[in-house]
């Protein structure tokens, strides 16, 4: 891996932290289980990033890594439908 690609993947995951504490700094103040469940699905992102660039996965969709980033998804596309139809697993008001 290049320094330009580590630089690039270092501003990816500290983007991903920062997204993170954005949605918990909501979730602080909600207390709404959709900006818990964003705020998780930012770090499983952050260290998906993180150990791709640690651990350098060639190919990351032929890894066992691309699983976090695939909870993420999960995550978020739950927490959406979830808070849409009223249905509260994360809790919340």
């Amino acid at each position: 891996m290049s320094l330009l690609e580590s630089f690039l993947s270092g501003a990816a995951v500290a983007g991903f932290v920062l997204a993170s504490v954005f949605f918990l700094r909501f979730w602080r103040r909600t207390h709404d289980g959709l900006f818990a469940a964003f705020s998780a699905a930012f770090l499983l992102l952050a260290a998906n990033q993180t150990m791709i660039t640690i651990g350098g996965v060639p190919s990351e969709y032929q890894s066992w890594v691309y699983l976090l980033k695939l909870v993420a998804f999960a995550l978020l596309i739950l927490a959406i439908v979830s808070k849409n139809f009223g249905r509260r697993p994360f809790g919340g008001k």
